[in-house]
C-alpha cells in the first residue's frame, strides 16, 4: 500500500517540479503553449512510469472523481491526497533551490513559483468570481476526461497520452486567465513558498478544482450507470 503512496509522491514532485518550474523558469520564453506542453508532458512521464502501481493520479482533484465513482476508498483517498501534497511541496522546494542557486539564470525574469492567481496576479485581471469558475470548468473537463479514459483496460495503453494532452489542452485556455490550477497540491506548495498574495488567494484553486471534480465524478456516475442499465 505504501508503494502507491510514494509513486503519488514522487509523480506530483515531477508534475510541478517540471509544469511549474517551467512557467517561472523560462516562461517568457516557452510562452502559454511551452508551458502547458511542460505540464501535459509531465503526465504523460508519469503515467508510463506510475501507472500501474498507483493509477498516477498525482492531482486531489483527480482522486476525489476516482472516489466518487469507487474506484478508490476514503482510506486511499485521504492517503493519495496527503502524499501529493507531500509531492508537491518538495518539488516547489527544488525548485526554489534551484533558481536560488543559479543567479537570476542567464537573464530570465524570474515572476515567482508558477503560482495561481486572480485580480492583479492574472495575465488578464480576471475576478475572483471569474477564476473560481474557470477552475470549475477546466476540472471538471481534465477529470471527466480521466475518468473516461481510464474506465476500461482496452483504453490502458493510451490512457496516459490523453490525459497528459487534455493536461494541456486546459492549460492552454487557463493560463492567461488563473495560470490553471486544476490540481489543489500544484496550487497549494508554490502558495506557500510564496507566501502573500499568492497565499491569500489559494483558498479559490482548492476550492474551485474540488467542485470541477465533484461535479465530473457525479456526471460520469450518473451516465455511466444510465449506460449499464440499459445494457441489462
Amino acid at each position: 500500500m505504501m508503494k502507491k503512496y510514494i509513486c503519488e509522491l514522487i509523480g506530483t514532485m515531477v508534475l510541478v517540479l517540471f509544469g511549474c518550474g517551467s512557467a517561472a523558469v523560462a516562461g517568457s520564453v516557452l510562452g502559454n503553449l511551452g508551458i502547458a506542453m511542460a505540464f501535459g508532458l509531465s503526465i504523460v512521464a508519469m503515467a508510463y512510469g506510475i501507472g500501474d502501481i498507483s493509477g498516477c493520479h498525482i492531482n486531489p482533484a483527480v482522486s476525489l472523481g476516482m472516489l466518487i465513482n469507487k474506484r478508490i476508498d476514503a482510506k486511499d483517498f485521504v492517503g493519495y491526497v496527503v502524499f501529493q501534497c507531500i509531492g508537491a511541496l518538495i518539488g516547489i522546494g527544488l525548485l526554489a533551490f534551484i533558481i536560488n542557486s543559479c543567479g537570476g539564470l542567464g537573464g530570465y525574469t524570474i515572476t515567482g513559483l508558477g503560482q495561481n492567481g486572480f485580480g492583479a496576479a492574472s495575465s488578464v485581471g480576471i475576478s475572483m468570481v471569474g477564476a473560481l469558475i474557470v477552475e470549475i470548468i477546466l476540472t471538471f473537463v481534465f477529470v471527466f476526461t480521466v475518468l473516461g479514459v481510464t474506465r476500461t483496460e482496452k483504453t490502458g495503453p493510451l490512457a496516459g497520452l490523453v490525459i497528459g494532452l487534455t493536461l494541456a489542452f486546459v492549460h492552454i485556455m487557463g493560463i492567461p486567465l488563473t495560470g490553471t490550477s486544476v490540481n489543489p497540491a500544484r496550487s497549494l506548495a508554490p502558495a506557500l513558498v510564496m507566501g502573500g498574495q499568492a497565499l491569500s488567494q489559494v483558498w479559490v484553486f482548492i476550492v474551485g478544482p474540488a467542485i470541477g471534480a465533484i461535479i465530473a465524478g457525479l456526471i460520469y456516475k450518473f451516465l455511466y450507470s444510465e449506460k449499464k442499465a440499459s445494457l441489462n
